[in-house]
């Protein structure tokens, strides 16, 4: 069955390791993440998108993602990734998501308070944790770039200020990275992630991990990062096996078997991750 992020990331956060959170976009990403998660022993966070809720809709999501859970040997979480409003985190909820994540990052640090706070609250009654973001996370997913001269940065003492009044329950934090394909090699900026990890004492979130060093990865975890969000390269690993299937094999016209060289890419991928999180054996 499927669980909520809660006790999940305060055993990440307690004993320094963390949870990988994959964003799914069908059947075969869902059964190739969790083949990962058995394979490791790892717990496992599956995230979709507004936009990829938009290609089929919340309860089909639900209903992929709890029969992959009924069937796992692991934890399982399903989560709403930069819900985009009130609403859709109500519905996410309603639906059967275990976890959800309001992203007020786009507004001003004021305005932010005010549209988390409520989410947050009602999560609160309803058992269900809440994540937010304070600060920028550049690329795809914002509404919008950075401005010229704007701090992409969480301030430690706003974030303090943010969880106090907002009640969430895990942050997403500013520290350099950025949703999508990198042009040139990320840096995550440690001293942010550790001066936060230092005034808060909730779980944080690295978000636009696709493309960050793994050793990076690996000293923010060390310096309080307990959730780790990847997408951008299981959409390239999925297409890279589909299609080099298909360069192979142009006559084919099962779809079962190009998706499956795509899904074993995934589960190559995730295991990777995973074992450079540390969640190997934390299942």
């Amino acid at each position: 069955m499927l669980v909520t992020t809660m006790e999940m990331l305060k055993e990440a956060r307690k004993n320094h390791y963390g949870v990988g959170a994959f964003n799914v976009e069908n059947l075969e990403f869902v059964m190739a993440i969790l083949a990962a998660a058995e394979e490791t022993k790892s717990p496992v966070i599956m995230q979709t998108t507004p936009g990829t809720i938009k290609s089929a809709g919340l309860d089909y999501f639900y209903g992929i993602v709890s029969a992959a859970a009924a069937r796992a040997s692991v934890p399982v979480v399903l989560h709403l990734d930069h819900g985009d409003g009130f609403d859709r985190c109500m519905q996410a909820m309603k639906t059967g998501y275990t976890s959800v994540m309001i992203d007020g990052s786009h507004v001003p640090f004021e305005e932010n308070i005010a549209v988390t706070a409520p989410v947050a609250r009602v999560g609160r009654a309803l058992g269900i944790p809440v994540e937010a973001e304070l600060g920028k996370v550049g690329g795809k997913e914002d509404d919008g770039p950075l401005v010229e001269g704007e701090n992409p940065y969480t301030d430690p003492d706003e974030a303090l200020e943010f969880v106090e009044r907002t009640g969430c329950t895990s942050l997403a934090i500013g520290v350099g990275t950025a949703h999508g394909i990198y042009h040139g090699t990320p840096h995550v900026q440690q001293d942010v992630v550790r001066a936060i990890a230092a005034k808060i004492d909730i779980p944080l979130v690295l978000h636009g991990t696709s493309g960050v060093p793994d050793e990076q990865v690996a000293e923010a975890i060390k310096n309080g990062i307990s959730k780790v969000n990847y997408a951008t390269e299981l959409r390239q690993a999925y297409t890279k096996g589909f299609m080099a299937y298909m360069a192979e094999n142009p006559d084919n016209f099962d779809p079962k078997k190009p998706a499956k060289q795509g899904m074993a890419e995934i589960t190559k991928i995730v295991k990777t991750r995973m074992e450079n999180l540390g969640s190997v054996g934390r299942a």
